[in-house]
């Protein structure tokens, strides 16, 4: 019989993080621990209030299957328990790493993936001042990072984007507008950043109105994030986004993002990587999917003021493996 442990952790930051819905400086988690036959696993998640998750309900939701999960529950049976989301994706890890240390092998060896030594992961430059913003980016360049991920609200685009892309002339820049957008202008503003060499913009619109974006010509990959959770979520985006962003915290875990990707790619669609913030514990969890993605943004633990141990190793821009 398997023990089952669910608790919440704060990691303080290092230096707040600013969206465009406010600033933090801690990020909060939810980690679900099991063990068996002297084995033991743990998974872990960001509950994100966008979604309507705090601590607080993710852990009630846990908590509705902890008897089936000390009586064995397996990956297959959780799909169908709980909906996809945070609560599910503690839970998934948490079997996913059982599984894996079981075998007496890593998570990417269990899956047979092969991943590169070193694998570059977008740096995020925080929403500020055109100055701040050219500051920061010309900081994070100099240190090594060489994919940017702008976070933007609606406000100073063209200020902002000709201060950063004169800072970095040569970076690889993705903008991410976090639904603060408007359909209103928006061929406009997806020019300028074609004009400017942006690779990609993600997530322009709210998700709720994002049929503006049906037929609608750009110049620029768009990407779904808050659009797209599941594989239930691809429907609605064909003629829309030509990218997606998987996030573990949205599929639920692992188990439905690799399906997730398997489908979206027959689809025609090209990923993303992407994490909420987060400790190293939820990337590994991750990273079976990042050889199959175009852009790679795993940074949450790079925002900690101190990791779980045994924590992965950053340099900027990099995730050395």
């Amino acid at each position: 019989m398997r023990t089952v442990k669910v608790y919440e952790e704060s990691w303080p930051l290092h230096s707040p993080f600013v969206i465009s819905r406010g600033s933090r400086s801690e990020a909060r988690v939810v980690v679900v621990e099991l063990e068996e036959e002297g084995i033991k696993a743990s998974g872990e998640c960001t509950p994100y209030p966008r979604y309507g998750e705090s601590d607080a309900s993710v852990i009630a939701q846990i908590m509705t299957i902890v008897p089936q999960l000390e009586n064995g529950l397996s990956r297959q049976q959780l799909q169908s328990l709980l909906p996809p989301g945070a609560a599910r994706n503690a839970v998934d890890s948490a079997l996913w790493d059982l599984e894996s240390r079981r075998l007496g092998v890593s998570l990417k060896e269990h899956l047979g993936v092969a991943l590169p030594p070193d694998l570059t992961t977008a740096q995020t430059v925080v929403i500020g001042t055109p100055e701040q913003m050219a500051a920061s980016a010309a900081a994070l360049w100099e240190k090594g990072a060489r994919l940017l991920k702008l976070k933007f609200d609606d406000r100073l685009i063209s200020e902002r984007l000709v201060a950063i892309r004169t800072a970095v002339p040569e970076a690889t820049l993705i903008v991410d507008a976090n639904e603060s957008w408007h359909s209103e202008g928006l061929a406009a503003r997806c020019q300028l950043l074609a004009d400017l060499g942006v690779a990609m913009l993600e997530q322009p619109l709210p998700a709720n109105n994002d049929a503006a974006l049906e037929n609608f010509i750009h110049p620029l990959p768009i990407c779904a994030d808050e659009s797209c959770h599941a594989r239930s979520s691809l429907k609605t985006l064909a003629g829309r986004y030509e990218m997606i962003n998987i996030k573990l915290d949205k599929t639920g875990g692992l188990t439905e993002a690799l399906a997730l990707a398997s489908e979206a790619q027959a689809q025609g669609f090209t990923l993303m990587l992407g994490c909420m913030l987060c400790t190293s514990r939820a990337i590994a969890a991750a990273l079976p999917l990042a050889s199959q993605a175009r852009f790679a943004d795993l940074d949450g633990p790079t925002w900690l003021a101190v990791d779980v141990e045994p924590a992965l190793r950053f340099s900027t821009g990099q995730l050395h493996l």
